[in-house]
């Protein structure tokens, strides 16, 4: 009430000094005042009055209350988005791009300002006040916005300043009936729904990526729960044969198979290996499938010992082993070789499973599946500086490589499978 009160006064006495500056004019110019002059400072007093009474009843509507701060006609907001300071700059540039009836909009991305006018319209019915109304005569017909953002350590500081678009004398005779108080809860709420929406896009997008690794993990699951039964089937059989035929090498089956067990059981669960983990139960593999399948399967392994703290997918070597095994080595009638190296260049570690097998040339029961899933969890475990090639092997088979990140370049394991 006080704030209102002292409102009214304030533009009272300024319309009455400015009368009676009027006044002395007329009098030099006219002589004494007469009832036209008369007339004339009643009509404006009468119409001062509507526009104070005006203002009032729309910042009480706009803010719901009245203090010094709502009434002022220029107004300050400072607003700390979560943003580095381009980010914010191009968030307020859009912002203040679609405020209403926005004209001349002026960007300095060099000194992270924003300045604009908005076109003033009557708060009633959004349209420009009338020619016929004598205010409207020295009316402003315009409003400024001006936004500077002052960057921050992982936020930004927006200050905002709405105000009419004449000079200070306008304060004192006529209010913006809450105009510039209204644009600047608009560009507010803006912002902050603007923020809002980046974050929601952010938690989606991550919820995403979660999801991605869980279905990762589940695959990887799945990949072990194919594979290892039907190998465990098959090496059982063969153990069982051989005690028979071959105690010898019954012997030396269930060994591997028993290190390949200690090697596979720990990390069963797990997304992320090594090099060195995975090549240990690879080798124990490969020993099982020479004892079955004899001189048709030789290995020869070439990895140097430096490279075996390599992070890699869990099961990535298994299978593009299996993979060489099945599709070029075991169709091929005399069998061949498969190769298991590693070598570091620039930073990356290049991981190359190769044979001399059939090669793509041969037909394959394969439906690619296994390739697929290892090129999604090769992506989602090593980042984008990870990749994966198959090519073909000289002179016959298939090559297929790893490009992996060497150390410390990569990003947090994804979650165990429960």
């Amino acid at each position: 009430m006080i704030a209102s009160l002292w409102f009214c006064l304030r533009i009272l006495v300024a319309w009455v000094l400015a009368l009676i500056v009027l006044g002395v004019l007329w009098s030099n110019l006219f002589g004494g005042p007469g009832a036209v002059f008369v007339l004339l400072v009643v009509g404006l007093l009468v119409l001062a009055a509507i526009n104070t009474a005006s203002h009032l009843r729309r910042v009480k509507l706009v803010a719901g209350r009245l203090d010094h701060d709502s009434l002022s006609s220029r107004q300050q907001r400072r607003i700390e988005l979560p943003l580095d300071a381009g980010q914010a700059f191009a968030l307020v540039e859009s912002v203040v791009a679609g405020l209403p009836r926005v004209m001349d909009i002026e960007s300095s991305p060099g000194s992270l300002q924003v300045r604009a006018r908005i076109a003033r319209a009557d708060s009633y019915n959004t349209r420009p006040p009338s020619r016929w109304n004598p205010l409207a005569w020295l009316a402003v017909k315009r409003d400024r916005v001006s936004a500077t953002v002052t960057p921050g350590e992982g936020t930004s500081s927006v200050a905002l300043l709405f105000e009419p678009d004449a000079g200070a004398w306008v304060d004192l005779l006529l209010a913006d009936e809450g105009s510039n108080r209204e644009n600047a809860d608009a560009m507010s709420r803006a912002l902050g729904q603007r923020v809002a929406e980046q974050r929601r896009d952010e938690r989606e997008s991550a919820a995403r990526t979660e999801a991605e690794k869980e279905l990762s993990v589940a695959r990887l699951n799945l990949l072990h729960a194919q594979v290892e039964p039907h190998f465990l089937y098959n090496t059982l059989a063969n153990a069982q044969v051989l005690t028979r035929t071959d105690p010898e090498r019954a012997e030396r089956m269930l060994g591997h198979l028993i290190q390949y067990l200690r090697s596979s059981l720990p990390g069963i669960d797990q997304s992320l290996s090594t090099l060195g983990q995975e090549l240990e139960r690879v080798q124990a593999y490969l020993e099982i499938l020479r004892i079955r399948m004899g001189e048709r399967l030789a290995v020869q392994v070439d990895v140097p010992e430096a490279l075996r703290d390599v992070a890699l997918p869990s099961m990535a070597l298994q299978t593009l082993v299996e993979n060489a095994i099945k599709h070029g080595l075991e169709p091929k009638s005399g069998g061949g070789t498969i190769w298991l190296l590693a070598r570091e260049a620039d930073g990356q570690v290049h991981i190359t499973v190769a044979d001399d097998g059939r090669g793509f040339g041969g037909s394959s029961s394969g439906t690619g599946i296994g390739l697929k899933n290892l090129r999604e969890r090769l992506r989602l475990t090593c980042g984008p500086e990870a990749a994966f090639a198959l090519v073909s092997n000289f002179p016959s088979g298939a090559a297929a490589t790893l490009t992996l990140p060497h150390k410390g370049a990569l990003p947090p394991e994804l979650p165990h499978a429960s």
